[in-house]
């Protein structure tokens, strides 16, 4: 027979238990366990855990079930590994809760004000088919993301070589980028531009930057102008200096919608459907939301801005940065190092972005320090291979001869030392990588020299 104080127990489980099936995570659903705890705290994480994700359910959805206790058997009073006492388990659960309870109310109100402004809150839904220009690595994973979220969509990789459209018509999977990973069915590859482009709703362009002004050009009277490009491509336009918001502009004449996603993406990772977080800039905030929504699924979140140059910018001179890091690791320079490095890097795109009108916030958001920590510490990162090589003494013209995909930082890098003696800004760690790309300096020396320059405040 239990004792008095073991009843007393049985008999609050019971209430706690018809609590946590009757209310759905309403307020008074933990009444019962937080005024007088049946059990140590590690023994209702189970119930509390239910309950919270009863609330976080859709209305009308099957309730999740709650976990079984047998009353019955002894209530042990030792905590079985770690736990937080009782009152920080209490804070955790209630902040918790209120994070979910926003969440929600955040998603009416973004709900409401996009009906409001005309936002198209589903454009997967009346979008038909996509056209991806370019078959490299990053736009294929994108547009596999795009495929998967629905069956129907027709997704049109642009190509220039008919074998390596042939592998994927035939074999879906793109041979020469991500052999390893299988596409969609409704993924499909052309190099006919007439038939990629007619009735494509969007066109997302992942061509090389130095090459994009030409390829531009050669389909600007096949393109309509009311067609939003989505641009994945990030640096700077050698000769220019151009921005790729300037540069799609000025190759098609016209101004044409156009967003640019950016942020730490190994194409890799997002064909392998792994969680990945983006943002996309806009200058129309009704298109930027419109094509978050387009890309938003279970296993990509996209987060919006305006500073259009900030995201460029970030997007560009991060790739020479990687550079540079893949420089200190081919140096075996050490974690110290590293970490000077990136930070130094960090605030030299900073200094530039501010002067060019960026945002602070974007150089501290995720195309700015989320790309960067990714490029210059991923092992994916076609930059800091690279870098990774210079340092090991190999030469740039042996690097590039042998390398399958552009790495943009390469080209960019004489691009940003020209913007920095534009805006009057000086940016050692990345024109070192720059002489180093131009034969002026060796690796170690560049190291050297920058290691040698005057003691200064930190800014």
């Amino acid at each position: 027979m239990p004792t008095e104080q073991a009843q007393d127990r049985t008999s609050d489980m019971q209430a706690c238990k018809i609590s946590c099936r009757g209310t759905l995570g309403q307020p008074r659903s933990l009444a019962v366990c937080r005024a007088r705890p049946c059990v140590p705290a590690h023994a209702c994480r189970p119930m509390r855990a239910a309950i919270t994700a009863r609330a976080q359910q859709p209305a009308g959805s099957d309730p999740a079930p709650v976990p079984k206790i047998n009353v019955d058997d002894p209530v042990s009073t030792e905590t079985e590994g770690f736990s937080f006492d009782e009152s920080q388990s209490e804070e955790i659960m209630q902040s918790w809760d209120t994070l979910m309870r926003w969440s929600k109310v955040i998603r009416r109100k973004q709900e409401n004000e996009a009906q409001e402004n005309g936002v198209n809150l589903d454009p997967l839904a009346s979008t038909t088919k996509v056209v991806v220009f370019g078959g490299g690595s990053f736009g294929t994973a994108m547009g596999s993301s795009l495929a998967r979220q629905k069956a129907g969509l027709d997704v049109v990789l642009l190509l220039r070589d008919e074998k390596l459209a042939h592998d994927i018509n035939t074999r879906h999977v793109n041979t020469r980028y991500l052999p390893k990973h299988a596409l969609p069915r409704n993924m499909r590859a052309t190099t006919d531009v007439a038939e990629a482009i007619k009735g494509a709703q969007y066109a997302v362009h992942a061509v090389p930057v130095q090459a994009t002004r030409k390829f531009l050009e050669g389909i600007r009277d096949l393109l309509p102008a009311d067609v939003p490009i989505v641009c994945l491509s990030k640096g700077l336009e050698v000769g220019t200096g151009l921005l790729m918001s300037e540069l799609i502009p000025s190759a098609l004449e016209r101004e044409q919608p156009a967003v640019f996603i950016s942020g730490p993406s190994f194409a890799k990772e997002v064909v392998q459907n792994r969680p990945t977080v983006v943002v996309c800039a806009c200058a129309d905030p009704a298109l930027g939301a419109e094509v978050q929504e387009l890309f938003s699924c279970s296993t990509m979140r996209v987060n919006t801005t305006s500073d259009v140059v900030g995201v460029e910018i970030c997007g560009a001179l991060k790739n020479v940065l990687a550079i540079a890091a893949g420089i200190v690791e081919g140096l075996d320079l050490g974690s110290n190092s590293m970490a000077a490095l990136i930070a130094q890097g960090c605030s030299e795109i900073r200094w530039l972005a501010e002067k060019m009108g960026a945002q602070p916030t974007t150089v501290s958001g995720l195309s700015g320090l989320g790309d960067i920590m990714l490029t210059c510490y991923g092992s994916l990162s076609r930059n800091r291979t690279v870098g990774v090589r210079l340092g090991k003494g190999e030469r740039i013209d042996d690097i590039i001869a042998s390398s399958s995909q552009v790495a943009e930082g390469v080209t960019t890098a004489a691009a940003v030392v020209s913007l920095a003696r534009e805006y009057r800004v000086a940016l050692p760690v990345l024109t070192a990588v720059a002489q180093v790309l131009d034969g002026n300096l060796t690796a170690k020396e560049a190291v050297a020299a920058v290691m040698d320059l005057p003691q200064m405040e930190e800014c």
